[in-house]
């Protein structure tokens, strides 16, 4: 016979629309009723039925995850597992699931979010990315339909509830860590022209130069996709140019790229950061196995994840709860691909 929740209410003695409430997760409810009620549940083998649940309140518990290109660049950059991890702890503490979309491009990734926001399949979503040109958000801000930005939105900002860095000042700072120790020519390999995380980025380490007043160099930068061969082919541009207008050191806007940057000077026999020196961001965990041990921007991926759950989910269950932004803090991990110019 089937435990109910009525018998975990005798079990526990408490009333059956506490044990409904803790089951929900209800505020109201102390920590100790809760642990209570979750102990009778464990003790009976009482699993709630969270589709009856989710018919009853005409809500399906579930969160759309929308990724920002095609499911190579997704399943390859480790950004993005991790990410998953705090959306997923943030997502599991409120007792919702989440529901991934991916396609091969930006159409069948546009289809997958029309037909799973029409079908009812998800309350809300978060879009893993923000670009200067999308027209998931706009789909999604004309249909009201609640939803939360990993970055900072182009346009609209003050309408757009958002998890960022501040990833002007994290460029910025970057930049002048490089020039303080004794670096003028620093090239810039930034991601796709089309992400906000780019621009921003561009912008800090362009306000870094001019503070400096060190002369900005367009051949200096350069734009790829987030992936190893990104980095490789960025690089090879750069040794192009003749040695005495090389760049000494390298921003480089992700780890997986930076991984490609480290492997194409090995083979070309540059030493880091003898040479040239690398410093790149999130301080993921080839950063630091990487060889040399990558300096590198944490931008603490878990916690943008974590933190884009809770505020969709705040957003779903206070839909008048007015727009917010919130900033995850960056540090710089300083490593062995970064020094002092070689004179």
């Amino acid at each position: 016979m089937s435990i109910t929740i009525k018998d975990v209410a005798k079990y526990a003695d408490v009333a059956p629309s506490t044990v409904s409430r803790v089951i929900a997760n209800n505020p109201r409810i102390s920590e100790k009723t809760k642990e209570k009620v979750r102990a009778a549940m464990d003790e009976l083998g009482y699993h709630p039925n969270f589709i009856a649940r989710s018919l009853a309140n005409q809500s399906t518990q579930v969160i759309g995850l929308v990724t920002p290109g095609s499911s190579d660049v997704f399943f390859q950059n480790p950004f993005f597992p991790t990410v998953l991890r705090g959306l997923s702890e943030g997502a599991h503490e409120k007792q919702y699931a989440l529901q991934l979309v991916t396609g091969q491009n930006e159409e069948e990734i546009y289809n997958g979010v029309v037909q799973m926001v029409q079908g009812g399949r998800v309350d809300g979503v978060v879009l893993l990315y923000s670009k200067v040109e999308d027209r998931i958000l706009i789909y999604l801000r004309d249909r009201k339909f609640p939803f939360v930005m990993i970055g900072k939105p182009f346009n609209f900002v003050d309408e757009i509830t958002h998890v960022d860095n501040d990833n002007f000042q994290a460029a910025k700072e970057t930049t002048e860590y490089l020039i303080e120790m004794g670096h003028e020519r620093i090239a810039f390999i930034g991601g796709d022209k089309d992400l906000v995380v780019t621009v921003e980025r561009l912008l800090g380490y362009q306000g870094a130069l001019k503070q400096a007043d060190i002369d900005q160099k367009e051949e200096y930068i350069l734009h790829q996709s987030f992936l190893r061969e990104g980095g490789q082919d960025a690089v090879c541009e750069l040794m192009e140019l003749p040695l005495e207008f090389r760049p000494t050191a390298m921003i480089v806007a992700d780890d997986l790229m930076a991984l490609g940057v480290l492997n194409t000077l090995n083979e070309l026999g540059i030493s880091v950061p003898e040479d040239i020196s690398i410093i790149s961001f999130n301080n993921v965990l080839m950063s630091e196995m990487s060889r040399p041990p990558l300096s590198s921007v944490d931008i603490n991926i878990f916690e943008l994840g974590y933190e884009a759950s809770k505020s969709l989910i705040q957003r779903i269950e206070k839909p008048d709860e007015p727009f917010k932004r919130v900033i995850v803090p960056h540090n710089i991990v300083k490593r062995f691909s970064s020094g002092f110019i070689k004179l």
